[in-house]
């Protein structure tokens, strides 16, 4: 079969040229209209029920993760100067293109009784800069409890925070980069006037700093891998047209892969980023191979075209099934349900088998048009050092198996060991590294303020005008307490904050009234107070009414800032929230339901209340979404397993081949995971995905060894020893420098600035140089050691079942 299709190519190349050429120009305009992602794609399915609570709130109440949040820590904050200047920042700030509006210090208001009107009457602490009474505007502010916390806190050296919210349509749009650099550009400014360093933080800016650094990365790392293999390529062929020719594959599969990406209707993220760079990592080793059994064709028989068919009719399955086994081991992520792993699992897996057939169709055409090699160009195919590495490689396996054997459970154990000790946690900002201002800055809010990131818990008393009621209300202003005593949980806010505030105004101002009526005589003195006339939307306590509880005053949301701190710890900080919350709302009177843990929900009972509980926002969704993606990737990682080894199934037809196969690629797998337990690398998204492409790329080394086995087997009548050194000394050249090329291609990533990313440059590597190893060691051992079993047969052949294929390899001699 592939001695036809190698004729086919070779007799209609100009044809084949031509159409790759065109298709590549037609894909090549949908590639120039590729787009960045602004939008927060959510790991999550949206069929997944946190999911869809999540969004159920965000219809109710709005947005949560649109605050952006600018601090500053100084013993001068209210020195007129530095005051005035600050108040100007907060003005400059909301006039801002996309800025709702901006909750600072200088902007916050007050409340005072008017009698005449019964109402409480809104005025601003300050007014407009610039202030001439700076510390009595201190003393007022100071004097009200309801920014303790939130725009300030009582450290030694106080720290101050101006909250920006920022509309959700920016924020999903490529015009949300101007609006948060116009936001840091004034900053900075204020902060460089006043010799102060400014920290800010908040969803809107952490999402735009990551998509800037993708877009950045996705171009250096593009670069870096193209000079970095060529490079190489250079060191190898010592031929100007072989790195040409390999060079232009790996684009003109970069140019397909980002052509798919706008054809699926899909925008760079951080995962499909790193498509183009890895089509080059992965397309330049099938020129490798196809190119060095070309000049070795050329070197035995020095005729062009027949070594090009040659190439193509030795090559073409070993280069059709490695590309098949990579395309799986990225493909199988679209059988997952994130979104996020199925862009980049199909988008991936349909350009890395794209690669097959544009080396099979370019190459051969390629070269045939071109003068063949000379001597200089095939010399590496005598190179002194590979020789006597090989030698000893292949002295070891045939004299210290057994050593071989004893090192490699050795490591096993350890690796075992190792896995025991693995951990899964994952945070938001994950990804950044420590060193990153983005992640200082956020450390920054989480040591001051508790920490920034969202967290919504949702009352539903399911009666109308219920969250209204003293008894709820109470309630609900001892859980704000509760909550506030957690060292991870920020300060609360909620309708009982905005009631207590209300209540203060009451009664003159006094701090000791700062608190939720305690009886219906007190609340019915207040109550003519809150009441607003129809129209009245734009009072301080209205927006509080609307953005804290539902039009029928039915739910009740309870919004926090927390820290980031993990998967692994959010879990059992909500747990050890749940409990405080039956004792609060007194399960002797209230069935409570926690929506999102109903194993924490109390028995129905029809004769008391009831409330339900939900503990949602974007801290709980990134918790899921982290769960969802490392379950998604285990199992993806066992599909991958099940695929790739059908088809050695298929390739190979002996289960004695399979067996061996899955042994040597499970090893260096397991010992990558072993590491990673001893090195305390926690096991989140970033690291589980190195497993399904590892596996996917080094099931290719395997491949290409027992492909050339099969085919020696074949062609000689040789015992299975003679077979294994003859095929160590035919494959190890190609196999060491493919490898030592997509080493150094997944290196490349180790310069990037998300820790995730580097975890897949190094990690794949080092698992890349393990399969390498076990490739050229415990594999032919293992070949060596069915040997006994095959002799006992008196037929060597028997050892792998040959089919049609081995019959027209046959006949092709």
């Amino acid at each position: 079969m592939w001695h036809k299709i190698a004729a086919f190519i070779i007799k209609f190349r100009i044809a084949l040229l031509i159409s790759l050429l065109v298709s590549t120009a037609i894909m090549g305009y949908f590639a120039s209209q590729v787009k960045l992602s602004y939008e927060f794609t959510s790991a999550v399915p949206t069929d997944n029920a946190k999911y869809i609570e999540y969004q159920n709130f965000r219809k109710q109440f709005g947005e949560d993760g649109n605050l952006m949040v600018v601090g500053v820590q100084t013993k001068d904050f209210f020195t007129p100067s530095f005051f005035n200047d600050y108040a100007v920042l907060a003005k400059q700030v909301a006039k801002i293109h996309a800025v709702e509006n901006v909750l600072s210090i200088p902007g916050s208001i007050t409340l005072t009784k008017d009698t005449a009107t019964e109402k409480l009457k809104v005025s601003p602490i300050a007014g407009d800069p610039p202030f001439s009474n700076v510390d009595s505007i201190r003393q007022i502010f100071l004097n009200l409890p309801f920014y303790k916390g939130f725009l300030y806190n009582n450290a030694e050296t106080p720290a101050y925070m101006m909250a920006v919210r920022i509309e959700k349509n920016v924020l999903n749009s490529a015009s949300r980069a101007a609006v948060i650099d116009s936001i840091l550009s004034l900053g900075n400014a204020f902060g460089q006037k006043h010799n102060t360093e400014m920290h800010y933080s908040g969803l809107p800016l952490i999402r735009t700093e990551m998509a800037v650094k993708v877009q950045s990365e996705m171009r250096l790392f593009l670069i870096l891998s193209f000079v970095l293999t060529a490079v190489i390529l250079v060191l190898f062929f010592r031929s100007f047209t072989a790195v040409l020719s390999s060079m232009l594959v790996v684009a003109i599969g970069v140019v397909w892969s980002m052509g798919t990406i706008v054809l699926l209707g899909y925008k760079i993220t951080l995962l499909t980023a790193l498509i183009p760079p890895l089509v080059v990592v992965i397309g330049i080793p099938n020129c490798v191979y196809l190119l060095n059994r070309y000049h070795y064709e050329y070197q035995k028989n020095p005729n062009k075209m027949k070594s090009l068919l040659r190439m193509v009719d030795r090559m073409g399955i070993v280069t059709f099934f490695t590309n098949l086994t990579a395309a799986i081991g990225f493909g199988v992520f679209f059988f997952t349900k994130s979104v996020l792993l199925k862009e980049f699992g199909l988008v991936a897996g349909i350009n890395i088998l794209g690669l097959f057939f544009i080396s099979l169709i370019f190459i051969p055409a390629f070269f045939s048009f071109l003068p063949p090699p000379d001597v200089r160009h095939t010399s590496y195919l005598d190179t002194n050092w590979i020789d006597k590495l090989l030698t000893r490689i292949t002295n070891w396996v045939f004299s210290h198996r057994v050593w071989i054997y004893g090192f490699t459970i050795i490591v096993c154990v350890f690796s075992v060991i190792g896995l025991t000790k693995l951990r899964n946690n994952a945070h938001i900002v994950d990804d950044l590294p420590k060193s990153d201002k983005v992640f200082m800055d956020l450390k920054f809010f989480e040591k001051n303020f508790k920490g920034v990131m969202p967290l919504e818990i949702m009352i539903d008393t399911r009666k109308k005008n219920g969250v209204l009621s003293l008894e709820i209300l109470g309630k609900m202003d001892r859980l704000v307490d509760t909550l506030e005593k957690y060292p991870e949980i920020g300060r609360p806010l909620a309708i009982t904050e905005g009631i207590k505030f209300a209540n203060q105004a009451y009664f003159g101002g006094d701090t000791s009234n700062y608190e939720v009526p305690g009886d219906m005589l007190q609340a019915a003195f207040i109550m003519p107070y809150l009441r607003t006339n129809k129209g009245e939307n734009n009072t301080m306590f209205n927006r509080l009414l609307h953005s804290f509880i539902d039009s029928n005053k039915q739910k009740a949301r309870i919004s926090v800032s927390m820290a980031d701190v993990g998967s692994s710890v959010l879990p059992g900080l909500l747990d050890n929230i749940r409990p405080k919350v039956l004792q609060i709302f007194d399960t002797a009177r209230y069935n409570v339901n926690f929506t999102d843990a109903p194993q924490f929900s109390t028995k129905p009972d029809s004769a008391k209340k009831t409330v339900d509980i939900t503990f949602t926002g974007t801290s709980v969704t990134f918790l899921e979404g982290s769960k969802f993606i490392v379950n998604s990737l285990r199992d993806s990682l066992i599909l991958a397993f099940l695929i790739i080894f059908g088809c050695m199934v298929v390739l190979f037809r002996s289960w004695r081949i399979l067996i061996i196969s899955i042994v040597v690629n499970i090893v260096p797998l397991l010992i990558t995971a072993g590491l990673m337990g001893w090195m305390g690398i926690r096991i989140k998204p970033s690291t589980v995905l190195v497993f399904s492409v590892a596996l996917g790329i080094t099931i290719d080394v395997t491949i290409r060894f027992l492909v050339n086995f099969k085919q020696e087997l074949a062609r000689h009548d040789d015992s299975i020893a003679d077979t294994v050194h003859r095929t160590i000394h035919d494959t190890g050249l190609s196999i060491i420098y493919t490898s030592l090329i997509l080493i150094a291609g997944f290196s490349v990533f180790i310069l990037s600035q998300f820790d995730g990313t580097k975890s897949l440059g190094y990690l794949t590597s080092m698992t890349l140089l393990l399969a390498m190893v076990t490739n050229l060691t415990l594999l032919p051992a293992l070949l060596l050691w069915m040997d006994k079993v095959i002799e006992k047969k008196n037929n060597p052949a028997a050892f792998l079942m040959e089919e049609d294929d081995n019959d027209v390899i046959n006949e092709n001699q």
